[in-house]
């Protein structure tokens, strides 16, 4: 679950807070995971903008 809005680099599309990632994978980085969000495939996120849900 995203903690506040976000703007994808990109695309036109802005995440907003509360959106839920699924399909979550770590990536080589401790610090970025690897998603699919509603709209975007393969997203990078880091950890500090994500909370458990």
């Amino acid at each position: 679950m995203l903690i506040k809005d976000l703007k994808v680099k990109g695309t036109t599309v802005t995440l907003k807070r509360g959106t839920v990632a699924k399909n979550i994978r770590l990536t080589s980085n401790l610090e970025e995971v690897e998603c699919n969000v509603e709209k975007v495939r393969g997203l990078v996120l880091k950890t500090c903008f994500l909370k458990k849900a």
